[in-house]
């Protein structure tokens, strides 16, 4: 949704208008993002705020994706260290988890993922919990994250900083992994070859969409450029400035 629908709090382009469109063509959606840091009632209330309304079930993001895994491996529930937001730990909470203060030393899993008072310290005890044992998620490996001020260093530079104190890989939920589209295809009921993903980064949206044999469309109006996606391989299927030129 970030670079999408929106930059921060602005919309891009005539979003009511937009999802009108959308809904007169036909066209069954999700709307599938990376972003770990809302829970899905909160992305609906900003949705609402741009004054779009959508069902409970057509929004997902990598939060509710690692909450979905987790609850395949540990039907029973688990504790969970969280270096995140507080969207992602009332979503894992939501689903049964239990989460544990800062400085607990009994966990069963790590989630990472993108975190605004991230220090020092809290790396530390993330790393020495996953050396011991604790099975180790980043909810997505996006290496920015759009603000008014500009990019600034996103879920995966802090993923990637706790593989590397580990020497340990994480079980990455978002894109370019196939979990997002994969959950979304199932509540829609189709198949990848009916399926067109619509984002903004080529590396996450893109990759993974064409690595899940989707058809991909790139938007310039998030974080990836024209250039880039020229030199990317496989290119995109189409390319267009924002929604509103792909969609009218």
């Amino acid at each position: 949704m970030d670079g999408v629908l929106w930059n921060d709090t602005q919309p891009i382009g005539d979003l009511p208008a937009i999802f009108r469109e959308i809904s007169d063509l036909g066209y069954r959606f999700i709307l599938a993002t990376n972003n770990a840091t809302k829970t899905i009632d909160e992305y609906h209330q900003k949705l609402q705020g741009f004054g779009v309304k959508l069902e409970d079930w057509q929004v997902i993001n990598s939060a509710m994706a690692a909450g979905i895994f987790l609850k395949q491996k540990y039907p029973q529930g688990a504790r969970i260290h969280v270096v995140g937001q507080p969207g992602l730990k009332k979503t894992l909470s939501e689903l049964g988890f239990q989460i544990v203060s800062e400085d607990e030393t009994l966990v069963d899993i790590v989630v990472a993922s993108l975190d605004l008072n991230l220090s020092y310290e809290k790396l530390k005890h993330a790393a020495l919990l996953i050396r011991k044992g604790a099975y180790f998620i980043g909810t997505n490996l996006d290496p920015t994250y759009p603000t008014p001020e500009g990019f600034i260093p996103g879920s995966g530079t802090i993923v990637r900083a706790l593989e590397t104190a580990t020497e340990r890989k994480a079980k990455v939920i978002g894109k370019p992994a196939p979990d997002l589209y994969l959950i979304a295809m199932q509540r829609l009921q189709i198949s990848p070859e009916e399926t067109l993903a619509i984002g903004d980064r080529l590396d996450t949206d893109i990759a993974g969409a064409q690595a899940a044999g989707l058809r991909t469309a790139l938007l310039l109006s998030g974080a990836s450029t024209r250039e880039e996606a020229l030199n990317f391989q496989p290119h995109p299927d189409i390319i267009a400035k924002d929604l509103t030129e792909l969609i009218f």
